[in-house]
């Protein structure tokens, strides 16, 4: 009798329990969990986050503009390996956060450049405020180091990009100081990477210039 009622318990958990051989069972109701999670923290940002991503792609925007005139204004292959890397990390950036304001239904601002011009609009309407941020260059500062050459454009370029990447470090601050900002986790990493990598450059062109100050 023992025997046959583990033998019908048996049975009975065979036929209820799900099958440890199949490795898709179960698998539509955990991905349908995930992607609600997902789905939810993705409502957890504030206005100061959605002010922060789209101000920090039109900042970036304007590192593309200096970066991409050392290739053309004889800097020297070092200055140049240094302009690629921040084109290369910015583009990737700047598709990052609006993929993030995109994914919440926020406006996102779409980026236009015309060799020293930049010109960036969020739902058909001109952006400007970003002229106003920490380390942004004015349109007299970007036409002078565009007339820079050689030496010259060397020294400009590394001077007004650790203005510049130190406004963004400073701008990432400001969110870090911001009350409930930056609780979303995309959004902490997104401000995380840009101020350790600015940081990091922002060191890397100190050294740069102090070598050209010593071979000057």
């Amino acid at each position: 009798m023992l025997i046959g009622t583990a033998a019908c318990k048996s049975t009975e958990n065979t036929a209820t329990s799900p099958s440890t051989s199949d490795p898709d069972n179960g698998r539509p109701e955990l991905e349908a969990l995930y992607w609600a999670r997902v789905d939810s923290s993705r409502m957890n940002f504030t206005e100061a986050d959605v002010s922060f991503m789209t101000g920090m792609i039109a900042h970036h925007a304007q590192a593309l503009v200096m970066s991409r005139l050392a290739p053309e204004n004889n800097a020297s292959a070092e200055i140049q390996r240094l302009a690629a890397r921040i084109i290369n990390a910015q583009k990737d950036e700047i598709s990052s956060m609006q993929r993030w304001l995109r994914d919440r239904d926020q406006p996102v601002p779409e980026i236009e450049i015309e060799g020293l011009n930049l010109m960036i609009e969020i739902e058909g309407e001109p952006y400007t405020s970003y002229k106003k941020m920490h380390g942004v260059l004015s349109q007299e500062q970007i036409e002078e180091l565009a007339n820079a050459r050689g030496p010259e454009f060397n020294r400009l370029f590394l001077e007004y990009m650790i203005e510049h990447h130190s406004g963004a470090v400073h701008m990432v601050e400001h969110l870090f100081a911001t009350d409930g900002a930056a609780q979303d986790e995309e959004a902490f990493r997104l401000a995380s990477d840009i101020q350790v990598d600015q940081r990091t450059e922002i060191d890397r062109m100190n050294l740069m210039l102090e070598q050209l100050a010593g071979s000057g």
